[in-house]
């Protein structure tokens, strides 16, 4: 019965904190996003009114990226759940709240180059990213 106990209380904390890393795919905001890129006259996007969920800090993941750049850009494990290291046709941007991952999107390279002025990412009172069209 130990045993029994013990494995219960061990898969929910190991099941607890998978859930932490991976955070959740955000399918709406990819769609906003998206839906704006796709505008010929956009040259910047604005996160702030994108997004409807409590983040402080976001990071830009650029193609090619692997699991070890990714890690140190974020200061938090996060399990890349893209392959960014394999991946030219994505970005990948990843938003945290309170140094945990809490959501990320793909976003296509087609709509052209995104362009922080930071690697060290940025925050919703600078959630403004450049966008040189192709």
């Amino acid at each position: 019965m130990k045993k029994f106990i013990f494995l219960i209380c061990f898969s929910l904390i190991f099941l607890a904190s998978c859930s932490q890393v991976v955070g959740m795919h955000n399918k709406g905001l990819e769609k906003s996003i998206n839906s704006t890129l796709e505008k010929e006259n956009v040259t910047e996007l604005n996160f702030i009114s994108l997004t409807e969920f409590d983040w402080d800090k976001a990071y830009l993941i650029t193609p090619y990226s692997d699991q070890q750049t990714i890690n140190k850009q974020l200061g938090v494990k996060f399990k890349d759940p893209a392959n960014m290291n394999y991946r030219d046709d994505i970005y990948l941007f990843v938003f945290l709240n309170k140094n945990k991952v809490v959501q990320y999107v793909e976003i296509p390279t087609k709509y052209g180059q995104l362009m922080l002025g930071s690697k060290d990412g940025f925050t919703p009172s600078n959630a403004i990213i450049k966008i040189q069209k192709k």
